[in-house]
C-alpha cells in the first residue's frame, strides 16, 4: 500500500464538509439537476456570495450583474460549482491551521493559493484552454498536497521546510522522507473531489512543466504553461521586496512566450492583484498591499550587504572583453592595483546575466565582441531600471569623433583607448568612484526618506483605526458603522440582493447605571457587544453607534432572515448572566429591523425605518423584535418577560 492510499484510508486526505460535501454528493448523481444544486448553495450565505462574486467577475464590467443563485449556477455549470464549492470548503476548514507545530503557515498558503487562483482565472480569459471559472478552482487547489503533508506529518514536514531549496529539491525530499511528494498528493485530492483528469494532470506538473512531456501547442501543454505562469505571478505577489526583481525578470520571460509584452503583463498583474485583494477580504485570508507592476519593476535593486555596511568597500567591476590576453591583463590591473572585485564576461549577452546578479557599480566593456557588441550591450543595460545607475567605460581602439558620438549616444559615461594604459585607467576609475560615491549617498538619503514615509504611513493607519473604533467595546464606532451601512446599501443597489439594518438598544440601561454604577454599566455593554458579534455572520457589520445603541447590518438578508437573526440575538442577550461583586445582572435588548424597500432613496431612510421599528418594540414592553415593512412597524417576536 503506497503512502497516498494510507492517507486516503486514514481519512487524512482533505474532503469537503457541510454544503461543499452536499454539493459534491448531488453532483455525483446521474439525475442531479441545477435547481437541486442551487437550493443547497442558497442555504449557505457565504458560499452564495462567493459564487456570485466569481460569476460576476467574469463579466468584465459588461452586461447585467447576476444576482440570483440559480442564474449563477446555470451560468457556471454544475462541474464548476462543484469544484469551487469544494475549494471554498477546504479554505474554511484549514484557514487557521492545525496547531501541530509543523511551522507550515496556513494563512500564507491560502493567500498564495488564492492569488494563483485569480491569476489562473484572468489568464484563462486569454488562453481559452479551459473555462476561466474552472481554472480558478484549479489554481486554488494547485498546492493542496503541501497542506496535506504538513497536516499529516507535521514534524517531518517541518524539518523538510527548513532544509529545502527550490521546487525540485522539495519534491525529492518529500518522496525520500514521506514516500510521496505534494504534487502526487494534490493529484489524488483533486481526483477524489471529481476534478476531470484533463485538468488534474496539468495541475500536477505546473511546478515543472518541462517534465510533463506534453506536445507543444496541445491543450495540456497550454494548460500547464498557464498554471506555471499563474504560479509565478503568485510568487511575485507574495515575495519579499528583495526577491521581487528576480520574479519580475522571470515573469517577463514567461510572458513573452505567451504573447504578453511588458505593458500587457503589467496591466494583467495589477488587475490580478486588485481581484486578489477583493477575494481575500471575502475569504478572510491575508493580502498585503502591493505597488503596481511598473513601480516594482522600476524600484532600485537592493544593494549587497557589504556595500550597505560601508561605502568604502571594494568596488564591484564588471569587465566585458572577448580577447583572453587583454581580459586577463585588465582584470589584474583592476583587482591587484586598484583593489576592485572583478567579474568577467566574454560578450554582451553573458554580461547582462552577470550584471543582474552582481549589480556592479562600474562596467568596463570592449566595443567589438561576438554575439552582442559593446554598443548593443550598453543600450540593453540602459534600457533596464537597475542598469541606469551603473558607470560605463568603453574600451575602443579607434578614437574618432564619430565613434565617440556613437558611444555616448548609447549611454557610455567615459572611454579608454586600447591598449589600456595604467595611469589612464586609474584616472578613469577615480572619476567613476566619485560618481558611485555620490550615487550611494543619494540612495542612502532616499532610503531614509522612504523609511520615514513608511513609519508615517503606519502611524496614520493606527490613528485612522483609533478614529474608527469604540474604545470601550472594541467594535467599530458610529463613523465606521455608517461607512459600512453605505457600502452594504451600494452593493445591494448593484446586485439586487437584500440588505437589512438592525437597530439594537439595551433595555433599562439607565437603571443599571443608577443602581450599580457606570463601571458595571460598561461591563454590561461589553458583554452585549460580544453577544452581538457572536450572533452576527462573518461578513456582517457590527458597530456601536451611541451610548447603549448598536447597529448590525446584514447583507443578503430578506425580512424573514433578518427577523430570525434579530430574534436569535435577542435570546442570546436574554440568556446572559453577568456576575459583578456577587450580584448577577440580567439584561435584554429591543431590536428594530428594516430592509431596503422601494421608495427608500438612501441608507439613512433604511436606518430611520429601523429606528421607528425599535421604538415600537420598546413601547410594546421591550425585549422584543419589531419589523418595519411597507411603511409601518409591528412586533415580530419576543416578549416582555
Amino acid at each position: 500500500m503506497n503512502r497516498i492510499e494510507q492517507l486516503r484510508l486514514s481519512g487524512q486526505l482533505p474532503s469537503p464538509k457541510g454544503v461543499g460535501l452536499a454539493v459534491l454528493e448531488i453532483c455525483r448523481r446521474d439525475d442531479a439537476t441545477l435547481d437541486e444544486v442551487a437550493r443547497v448553495v442558497q442555504s449557505d450565505p457565504a458560499l452564495s456570495s462567493r459564487l456570485l462574486r466569481l460569476c460576476n467577475s467574469a463579466r468584465g464590467g459588461g452586461g447585467r450583474p447576476i444576482a440570483s443563485i440559480r442564474e449563477a449556477v446555470l451560468r457556471l455549470g454544475m462541474s464548476t460549482v462543484r469544484q469551487v464549492a469544494i475549494g471554498f470548503s477546504l479554505v474554511d476548514q484549514y484557514l487557521e491551521g492545525s496547531g501541530n507545530g509543523s511551522g507550515f503557515d496556513y494563512a500564507a498558503f491560502w493567500s498564495h493559493s488564492l492569488l494563483m487562483a485569480v491569476a489562473c482565472h484572468e489568464l484563462g480569459g486569454l488562453a481559452r484552454a479551459a473555462p476561466a471559472d474552472e481554472l480558478f478552482a484549479c489554481g486554488l487547489l494547485a498546492q493542496i498536497g503541501s497542506l496535506v503533508l504538513a497536516t499529516a506529518y507535521p514534524a517531518d514536514y517541518g524539518a523538510i521546510l527548513t532544509e529545502q531549496h527550490g521546487d525540485e529539491a522539495l519534491l525529492a525530499q518529500e518522496r525520500d522522507r514521506l514516500g510521496a511528494d505534494h504534487s502526487e498528493v494534490t493529484a489524488a485530492v483533486l481526483t477524489d473531489c471529481g476534478m476531470p483528469h484533463a485538468l488534474v494532470e496539468p495541475v500536477s506538473y505546473h511546478e515543472r512543466p518541462e517534465a510533463a512531456g506534453f506536445s507543444p501547442g496541445s491543450r495540456p501543454y497550454q494548460l500547464v504553461q498557464l498554471f506555471f505562469l499563474a504560479r509565478r505571478m503568485a510568487d511575485l505577489g507574495r515575495s519579499p521586496i528583495a526577491e521581487r526583481n528576480g520574479h519580475i525578470a522571470e515573469l517577463m520571460r514567461l510572458g513573452g512566450r505567451t504573447g504578453l509584452d511588458a505593458g500587457a503583463l503589467g496591466e494583467m498583474f495589477d488587475q490580478v492583484v486588485r481581484q486578489w485583494q477583493e477575494w481575500a477580504e471575502l475569504l478572510k485570508v491575508p493580502a498585503a498591499p502591493l505597488p503596481s507592476f511598473d513601480a516594482m519593476a522600476s524600484a532600485p535593486l537592493p544593494r549587497p550587504q557589504q556595500e550597505a555596511d560601508s561605502v568604502a568597500t571594494r568596488r564591484r567591476v564588471l569587465l566585458v572583453e572577448d580577447e583572453p590576453t587583454s581580459r586577463l591583463l585588465t582584470e589584474a590591473l583592476l583587482s591587484h592595483l586598484l583593489d576592485c572585485t572583478v567579474f568577467t564576461a566574454e560578450n554582451g549577452r553573458d554580461a547582462l546575466a552577470v550584471a543582474v546578479e552582481v549589480l556592479p557599480q562600474i562596467v568596463i566593456t570592449d566595443w567589438l565582441m561576438p554575439v552582442m557588441d559593446g554598443l548593443e550591450f550598453c543600450r540593453a543595460l540602459r534600457a533596464t531600471d537597475w542598469g541606469q545607475s551603473m558607470y560605463v567605460i568603453m574600451l575602443t581602439g579607434a578614437e574618432t569623433d564619430e565613434k565617440l558620438i556613437q558611444a555616448f549616444e548609447a549611454g557610455v559615461d567615459d572611454y579608454i583607448t586600447k591598449p589600456v594604459n595604467m595611469r589612464a585607467l586609474g584616472a578613469r576609475m577615480r572619476a567613476a568612484q566619485h560618481y558611485t560615491n555620490l550615487l550611494a549617498a543619494w540612495e542612502n538619503d532616499r532610503a531614509q526618506l522612504k523609511q520615514f514615509a513608511a513609519e508615517l504611513a503606519v502611524s496614520n493607519r493606527r490613528l485612522e483605526h483609533a478614529a474608527m473604533t469604540d474604545l470601550l467595546t472594541g467594535l467599530p464606532n458610529r463613523r465606521a458603522g455608517m461607512d459600512a451601512l453605505q457600502r452594504f446599501w451600494s452593493a445591494s443597489q448593484r446586485t439586487g440582493q437584500p440588505v437589512a439594518a438592525l437597530m439594537i438598544d439595551v433595555d433599562h440601561f439607565k437603571s443599571i447605571n443608577d443602581q450599580h454604577g457606570h463601571a458595571v454599566g460598561d461591563q454590561v455593554l461589553q458583554e452585549v457587544a460580544r453577544a452581538i458579534q457572536a450572533a452576527a455572520r462573518k461578513d456582517d457589520s457590527v458597530s456601536r453607534i451611541g451610548g447603549e445603541e448598536f447597529l448590525l447590518v446584514c447583507h443578503d438578508a430578506d425580512p424573514r432572515a433578518a427577523v430570525l437573526a434579530a430574534e436569535r440575538l435577542r435570546r442570546m442577550v436574554r440568556e446572559l448572566r453577568i456576575d459583578v461583586a456577587n450580584v448577577q445582572i440580567r439584561s435584554s435588548v429591543s431590536i428594530g429591523v428594516a430592509n431596503r424597500e422601494n421608495g427608500m432613496e438612501n441608507p439613512d431612510d433604511m436606518l430611520r425605518a429601523a429606528d421607528k421599528a425599535l421604538y415600537v418594540a420598546k413601547n410594546a414592553g421591550r425585549n422584543r423584535v419589531s419589523l418595519f415593512a411597507n411603511g409601518k412597524a409591528h412586533c415580530a417576536s419576543g416578549n416582555a418577560a
